[in-house]
């Protein structure tokens, strides 16, 4: 007992070193202003604005973070440049930040890419306000109004890793931005100083450390004119703005415009705030008059800055915007001077989301503290942060809707290795439904449940539980059932009137476990046999090295490479305790000398993902090879690397990229794979590739199929399964011949078999290709390849990327915009306009309804592979038929007839339907 205080109490302590270095800033520092450098390695002191920055080195593990520094020049207002990068697979981390209900807040997130391919939202609570990407580096600002005694600041994932520099909050004191809307969050869109150049103006300045970025750039007729020693005569404390923004202004003899482009494409509420001063001191009232248009609507058609009795004025609007904003001044008639304009903020309105129930997300983070006592480095603990269900529910939480708020309805920790006594807190959440504990090393007595609770079925096997049932539980209406199987200390002993047969004991399931164990003792065996026969390999090879450095060395080859060793077949591929045994195929061992020699230190990159960087190189025998680097900052680690080797040295296919090599030497990963001259289909189809040739129908038919090939052999490889995981255009590469090649096994596993959960505890993929079955229930099948597979269909056929925000609202989704289109039999709106007329439509339309077939919600109705492969090899010989047909007209030189193509019009299936091609091999939807 005094173990488990110590823990808690040293735990305790942790927690509360980061609140006391923000108590302590608060205090004494610039009057409530929190500050956070990330990965800082102490605080420090700004020189220009004295603001005192603390470090959150001791928020985060490094099992979930790492520190970056970003070598690029970086501009921005202090020249920080170090970035903190989370590893938080499909997941969110938060920054929860002190605050008081009721007042007003700045936040501020700092975001300097060092990444490529990184995508995420930013959130404030729940609300997602902004998206970063890592193209550039960003700052989103956001000012609320509190809630509670603190504020989430949340990175959620959408691609890549979510990374961030600085974050600051500020107190607005008696800045009254939220009077029209109380009950949202403001996104700043800009924030200028119309007369400003130079420097940015922020604390101490302005009090709130607002940053005024000056104009950058004027109308031909526009002038900056300044009044240093111009003040507010009458001035009121509810001025906004910092008077060294004031003293400058634009001026125009007619008209000032400031338009804001580029902005969201989805209609938003903005608030636009204007600020004027009069520096010209003989100016009097009535004689500077000009009317404010808002995106063309008039919206003062005589406004005079001195009409209120002061130098001074301000105007607030609000517009339903999309895409702009556009402010006109325009000099009224009568006027002697024309319009004056000091400084402008605009922001976007973001209406402020319900969070979950406050009382399901209290008694869950007590259920986090609980566990944290025995499970400090457990990486899903450690993930766990903000709100538990919104903007996406933390790793194993499930939340539904309960008289309109958000509630907890189900816990799955499942084979999460969790220890300690079962978390008693875990009983007050009072719409819990299923609660799944199974399969971890949870010790003690089982908590008892209130009659209240709406517990439906509690799973709690393979545990060391100890003790009996509560009686609580045979007053629990709802339970339905109890599984307790392989407790081996648990006394199995109902309490007076529960009802047995809610009771599942499964005393099988514990026989299977230990037939398991015996199996899983016997592998153990043959491969401490295998290990010897291993030893005395690598006791022959060594002998081979020894005499190999003995010879001369130095002598280069036609190719101007060193002959350096290599070592043959040195990967035995293990298969594991389920898997069946697998005959291992040639992989060469490379040495890092070989792999520097080979791609010349490195010289040539030609392409770069999640795994590190890929070079060019050739071999001493002529052959052009992509050398894969695993780089230090990968998203990707060990656990990749040996899956794509083992995987790739157990297979073999023509539509699968082969394994050539590997090197691990010196903490380097390293992959071999052959050249493929022509790229990706991802290139070839809009990428780089695609702006020098195009890539014709045929082509692209061909590159269907024999992708579909490959995933096809990955599918029905030795019996059992192979699921590839990240299916995407990027991942299929062309050869010479453009001969189609699936790539990127690092996240391949085997399918679940019978007996097995189904579930995964990661869910990988890419935005835009990912299974929404899979990603909802974490339940893995070959159906989910399937699906991504469709989406690459699409693409092949429509030419557009999968995802792309870059477009309207209703565009972004490759898939949802698809869907219209093949609804209603619009084959030209799909299809891309670089081969619209080089293409069999019926041809086309096979593959229209394969993509159909694939995407469909459910994987139930969805094809597999094999019947996918032979619906496009019909496909390929109907378009290859057309072409010799067409080919033959034109050499006969016949002009007296043409031949028309007309689109089969076949209705496609509608999501609740079941495609109208190779049904009689479709299973029958498993009940839901």
């Amino acid at each position: 007992m005094m173990e488990v205080l110590d823990r808690w109490v040293s735990r305790a302590a942790e927690c509360f070193i980061f609140c006391l270095f923000i108590l302590f800033q608060s205090t004494f520092a610039q009057e409530g202003f929190l500050s956070i450098a990330c990965c800082a390695g102490g605080n420090y002191t700004e020189q220009v604005t004295n603001i005192t920055w603390v470090s959150d080195s001791q928020r985060f593990p490094d099992t979930i973070s790492y520190c970056q520094k970003i070598s690029k020049p970086v501009v921005n207002q202090t020249g920080y440049n170090v970035s903190r990068i989370f590893n938080i697979p499909k997941g969110k981390i938060c920054y929860s930040l002190p605050t008081t209900k009721g007042e007003d807040y700045l936040i501020r997130g700092t975001f300097l890419t060092g990444l490529t391919g990184s995508s995420f939202w930013v959130s404030v609570g729940v609300n997602e306000i902004g998206l970063v990407s890592s193209s550039q580096d960003l700052e989103i600002e956001g000012i609320l109004r509190a809630t509670k005694n603190y504020t989430d600041f949340c990175l959620v994932e959408k691609e890549g890793a979510p990374y961030i520099s600085k974050l600051a909050l500020r107190p607005l004191w008696d800045l009254e931005y939220l009077q029209e809307f109380p009950n949202s969050v403001l996104r700043l869109v800009k924030r200028i100083n119309l007369g400003g150049s130079g420097a940015d103006i922020s604390f101490p300045d302005d009090k709130s450390d607002r940053i005024w970025e000056p104009i950058s750039s004027l109308q031909p007729t526009n002038q900056i004119v300044s009044g240093p020693d111009i003040n507010i005569s009458n001035y009121q404390a509810t001025v906004k703005v910092p008077l060294q923004v004031l003293q400058t202004a634009l001026t125009d003899p007619n008209r000032l415009e400031i338009s804001l482009r580029d902005l969201d494409t989805q209609y938003y509420e903005y608030l636009v705030f204007l600020y004027f001063l009069e520096l010209n001191k003989t100016v009097e009232p009535g004689q500077r008059v000009f009317g404010i248009y808002l995106n063309g609507e008039r919206r003062k058609p005589t406004f005079d800055i001195q009409g209120n009795g002061s130098n001074y004025n301000e105007v607030v609007f609000n517009v339903s915007a999309h895409g702009f904003v556009n402010v006109t001044l325009i000099k009224a008639s009568g006027s002697v001077f024309g319009p004056l304009f000091n400084a402008y903020e605009i922001f976007q309105v973001h209406p402020w989301s319900q969070d979950t129930s406050s009382g399901d997300a209290e008694v869950i983070l007590k259920v986090k503290d609980e566990l944290l006592v025995h499970n400090r480095q457990n990486n899903l603990l450690q993930r766990w942060s903000g709100d538990p269900c919104l903007p996406i529910p933390w790793d194993g939480i499930f939340c539904g809707k309960f008289q309109g708020s958000t509630v907890i309805t189900k816990v799955d920790l499942s084979s999460r290795n969790l220890g300690g006594p079962l978390p008693s807190n875990v009983t007050k959440l009072t719409h819990l439904n299923i609660l799944n504990l199974s399969s971890n090393v949870f010790t003690g007595e089982i908590p008892s449940f209130p009659p209240s609770s709406m517990l439906k079925e509690v799973d709690l096997r393979n545990n060391d539980i100890t003790g009996m049932l509560p009686g609580s539980f045979a007053l629990l209406q709802n339970l339905e059932i109890l599984y307790l199987g392989c407790n081996p200390r648990f006394v199995k002993v109902p309490p007076p009137g529960f009802n047995i047969s809610k009771l599942n004991i499964d005393p099988q399931g514990c026989t299977i476990e230990g037939q398991r164990s015996l199996k899983r003792g016997i592998i153990i065996g043959s491969v401490a046999c295998g290990s010897l026969l291993l030893t005395i390999v690598l006791g022959i090879v060594f002998v081979y090295f020894y005499k190999q450095k003995l010879m001369p060395r130095g002598r280069f080859n036609r190719k101007g490479i060193k002959g350096y060793p290599m070592t043959k077949n040195i990967i035995f591929s293990l298969p594991s305790v389920d898997d069946v045994a697998i005959k291992s195929i040639s992989i060469e061992t490379f040495t890092l000398e070989y792999i520097e020699a080979a791609t010349q230190k490195y010289s040539t990159m030609i392409g770069e993902g999640g795994f590190g960087s890929v070079y060019r190189g050739t071999l001493p025998d002529g052959q052009e090879v992509a050398v894969k680097v695993r780089s230090a900052t990968s998203t990707q680690g060990t656990r990749e690397f040996e899956n794509e080797l083992n995987l790739l040295s157990a297979i073999r296919h023509e539509n699968l990229v082969p394994l050539l090599g590997y090197c691990c030497e010196a903490d380097q990963e390293i992959l071999v794979y052959p050249f493929m001259s022509n790229g990706s289909l991802q290139d070839r189809l809009y990428g780089e590739a695609s702006k020098r040739k195009i890539l014709d129908w045929p082509t692209r038919l061909s590159i269907a199929l024999g992708a579909a090939r490959g995933l096809m052999h990955l599918h029905t490889f030795a019996g059992r399964c192979i699921i590839h995981r990240d299916v995407k255009s990027s991942n299929i590469l062309l050869d010479h011949s453009m001969c189609a090649k699936v790539a990127d096994f690092g996240f391949s596993k085997y399918a679940p078999q019978e007996g097995d959960s189904g579930a995964s505890l990661e869910v990988r993929g890419t935005a835009g290709y990912l299974d929404p079955e899979y990603y909802m229930t974490h339940h893995l099948s070959d159906k989910s390849d399937v699906f991504s597979f469709g989406v690459v269909l699409l693409e092949i056929v429509s030419g557009r990327e999968p995802l792309n925000i870059r477009r309207p609202r209703n565009e972004w989704s490759l898939v949802e915009w698809a869907k219209p289109y093949i609804r209603e039999s619009k084959i030209d709106e799909l299809v891309d306009p670089n081969i619209k007329g080089g293409y069999h439509a019926e041809a086309l339309w096979r593959v229209v309804e394969v993509a159909w077939s694939c995407i469909e919600p459910f994987s139930a109705y969805r094809p597999c592979m094999a019947d996918i492969v032979r619906e496009l090899e019909d496909a390929l010989i109907i378009e290859n038929n057309a072409s010799e047909y067409m080919r033959s007209i034109e050499s006969s030189g016949s002009n007296h007839f043409s031949m028309v193509f007309e689109k089969r019009i076949v209705p496609p299936p509608t999501p609740t339907e079941t495609s109208p091609i190779l049904t009689q091999n479709l299973p029958p939807p498993e009940p839901r």
